[in-house]
């Protein structure tokens, strides 16, 4: 259900300060520091507190962070595991980048859309919009995060609504975007409605580092630069009527651990202020990118890390989904799934017009190097064989299942009784249109798997029939 401003407090105002800053790097210090004097008793304590799905508090956080002893780190994983096969079963939702302008006024580091950096930059045509859609949806995918770089003049708001539209009116024989997510720069509660109006998903915005002296240092110039006005583009995004929001931290710019706890403070702001925190939580980890250098950067995460990191927010936040990218790689991806991650990229591009483009020579600057360059069709029967269920499904955005609502029946444990059904309708979808026969033959063994797990009768019952309509060639049932 879609926030409005009477649910969310009119009174409140927007916030944009120094004065409204929530994020104490004293108190997350302090949390770090005593959580090295934490008991094997009480972790057990607090692993046991995460198996009952209860989530987790900062200094219990704090505790699993810090801990080193290779027993806690063995139950944290097993109990990862077991939150991700609960909650969530066997499903993987799949999606993609598509980037439509890297035009940008900011001066960030770590990133090569840098605007010190020179090089051929490139805003998209409604045209070239409609080329690259049609490539993504050539690959199956209905599901798109809409990326572009920070530029008022050459991608200003009414270009990103215009490319929303242009998106969701195409549709290339059986394909469709039926989902946009945007990633874009924090921005004012106007702008955030007209995302609204046009229909966004969820509003993705990751806060790079939540430690303000290391954000300031690598924000070295334009509005990106402002740690405050970043850090509330939530509460604006909220009161501007879009109440699925998105987080994360570029993991590698400061200590994970700080990260980490300013994620969960973040979610907690968010409950306490809208009474829902991170639909989403992304874990994007410093890779290479054109003009900037890994040396740079002293917080570098190392895989172990990065694993235990992941699997420690799935503890904290058992009911926020978990996404991925192509950062990582193959092998990293598979691990990382089984302890948390929940939704991933596949057959991604992360340059501007790149999907169009035949000659990899000839591709745009991309805004990071990608680590996992197999197609989409790869990564999904790789899914298939590891018992995973790929999941197309976009359901809850169209039937209002959002905010509040999406959470409150995640934590009933009712979003089950859709999520499995909706997922193997649109597998059924993707096999019979883009797979070939061998994928087909595959996908319909796990199809067959997966249906008799439905618990609810009626919805299995009529799944099945829906899968049967779906081979005749009927499109798009959902529950």
């Amino acid at each position: 259900m879609v926030a409005t401003m009477e649910a969310v407090d009119a009174a409140v105002k927007v916030p944009d300060s120094e004065t409204d800053v929530f994020i104490d790097q004293a108190y997350i210090e302090d949390l770090l520091e005593k959580a090295k004097y934490t008991s094997d008793a009480d972790i057990q304590n607090i692993l046991d507190k995460a198996e009952r799905y209860e989530g987790l508090g900062h200094q219990e956080i704090a505790a699993l962070l810090v801990s080193k002893d290779p027993a806690h780190t063995a139950r944290i994983f097993d109990i990862a595991g077991k939150i991700k096969r609960h909650i969530y079963g066997n499903r993987i939702v799949m999606f993609a980048p598509l980037y439509v302008s890297d035009y940008c006024v900011n001066r960030c580091s770590y990133c090569s859309y840098n605007c010190g950096h020179e090089f051929s930059r490139k805003k998209l045509t409604m045209d070239e919009v409609r080329q690259e859609v049609k490539f993504l949806e050539q690959m199956g995918h209905k599901r798109i995060a809409l990326e572009a770089g920070e530029h008022d003049k050459e991608c200003p708001i009414d270009y990103i609504v215009d490319c929303m539209r242009t998106i969701y009116d195409m549709k290339f024989e059986n394909g469709e975007i039926r989902r946009i997510n945007v990633n874009i720069a924090a921005t004012t509660v106007e702008n955030y409605k007209k995302l609204q109006e046009v229909g966004i998903g969820t509003y993705v915005l990751f806060q790079e580092t939540y430690h303000q002296p290391t954000y300031e240092k690598v924000h070295k110039a334009g509005p990106k630069k402002n740690y405050a006005y970043h850090l509330t583009a939530f509460d604006r995004a909220h009161l501007g009527g879009i109440d699925d929001v998105g987080g994360g931290v570029l993991f590698g710019l400061a200590d994970p651990y700080f990260e980490v706890l300013g994620l969960m403070i973040h979610n907690e702001h968010l409950e306490e202020r809208f009474n829902v925190g991170f639909h989403t939580i992304s874990v994007p980890r410093l890779v290479p990118a054109n003009g900037m250098n890994l040396t740079d950067f002293p917080h570098l995460v190392d895989d172990a890390t990065f694993e235990r990191i992941v699997a420690i927010i799935r503890l904290a936040v058992p009911f926020t989904g978990m996404l991925l990218s192509t950062r990582e790689n193959h092998a990293m991806r598979k691990k990382l799934l089984q302890v948390g991650i929940s939704q991933i990229s596949a057959g991604s591009c992360t340059g501007v017009g790149g999907y169009a483009v035949k000659d990899k020579k000839e591709k745009a600057n991309p805004q990071f190097n990608v680590n996992d360059d197999r197609t989409a069709l790869e990564v999904i029967s790789e899914l298939i064989d590891d018992g995973y269920v790929p999941s197309f499904c976009t359901a809850c955005y169209r039937s209002g299942r959002t905010g509040d609502r999406f959470m409150s029946l995640a934590k009933s444990g009712q979003i089950k009784n859709v999520c499995l059904p909706n997922a193997l309708m649109t597998l059924c979808e993707y096999a019979i249109d883009y797979g070939d026969e061998a994928f087909r033959q595959k996908a319909d063994a796990a199809i067959a798997r997966e249906l008799p797990g439905i618990a609810n009768e009626k919805i299995r019952v009529k799944a099945m029939a829906n899968v049967e309509k779906i081979r005749q060639g009927t499109r798009d049932f959902y529950f």
